[in-house]
């Protein structure tokens, strides 16, 4: 069990319920991980105690805040395995409380690493559900109670990875590049959720909303698949398109959020993420 003091100020919901958030596409180079960095960053600025959870093979995430796997090697992958115990024989020495890197943004970080691609044929042959290996790392480690929100980057995959994410989480929200491809990853995504509900062992998470991100206004194209992709899923939140600026891929590629640049042009980037985050937290 992970034991450290909570921080009174930044101190979880009455409930003592921290809230699970994921961001999800099938479909890679749409911004999921850009989205996911920047989320968490808005909501350490709104005064909340965020723990990132890198579940990418890839591990981009876990590099965005600096991330070494030569000097951090103990990621998620060995945590999870070793809340399984059927799977006893391959536990290692990996901690919760040595894997949790507090990283220089105020945020925390559980990295991942390539070890997580092999996780699906690990867990293949346990007898307790392998849907839920996640969720009940989670809570055996009460890492709700630590935290008022754990936010998720998931693969850009339909494995059992992604599941496993899906049955863990409070609420989903779907980055998109206004694109027939990305309007198949959304679908696919959704048919996961459906096989979820069906499956009836969790809660469904909640759709929080689709974030149409590298958006070209200019292009007669994009604003046509743009509302495409509406009336594909009409019932659900689209936030305010992220627009296609060179300063947003400025940032990214220095590996840092928006909120570490003082300049002018990034407020309205930064405002545009703190009300995201403000209508996460009402959803939820």
């Amino acid at each position: 069990m992970f034991n450290f003091r909570k921080n009174e100020k930044n101190s979880t919901s009455e409930e003592g319920q921290g809230r699970v958030i994921a961001f999800m596409n099938q479909k890679g180079g749409v911004g999921k991980t850009t989205m996911a960095y920047n989320t968490a960053r808005a909501l350490k600025e709104k005064g909340h105690k965020v723990l990132c959870l890198d579940m990418d093979p890839q591990f981009n995430f876990s590099s965005l805040f600096g991330y070494d796997p030569s000097v951090h090697n103990q990621n998620i992958f060995h945590l999870m395995i070793n809340s399984v115990r059927e799977l006893k024989s391959l536990h290692s020495g990996a901690l919760l409380s040595e894997a949790i890197i507090k990283t220089d943004t105020g945020v925390d970080l559980i990295p991942s690493g390539q070890e997580l691609s092999g996780f699906e044929l690990t867990v293949a042959g346990i007898n307790s559900p392998r849907q839920l290996v996640l969720k009940k790392f989670i809570e055996k480690n009460r890492l709700r109670e630590y935290y008022d929100y754990i936010v998720i980057d998931g693969p850009p995959t339909l494995g059992l990875l992604v599941v496993n994410i899906l049955c863990a989480v409070d609420g989903v929200l779907f980055p998109f590049i206004p694109d027939s491809f990305s309007e198949q990853g959304l679908k696919n995504i959704q048919e996961v959720l459906l096989d979820i509900e069906d499956m009836g062992i969790v809660q469904t998470p909640k759709n929080l909303g689709y974030i149409p991100n590298l958006f070209e206004t200019r292009r007669k194209q994009a604003n046509e698949d743009f509302e495409n992709i509406q009336s594909t899923f009409p019932n659900a939140h689209v936030f305010e398109p992220f627009a296609n600026k060179a300063n947003f891929a400025k940032s990214m590629s220095c590996g840092k959020s928006v909120f570490d640049f003082q300049a002018k042009d990034y407020k309205e980037l930064q405002t545009q993420f703190l009300k995201m985050a403000t209508e996460i937290e009402e959803q939820l």
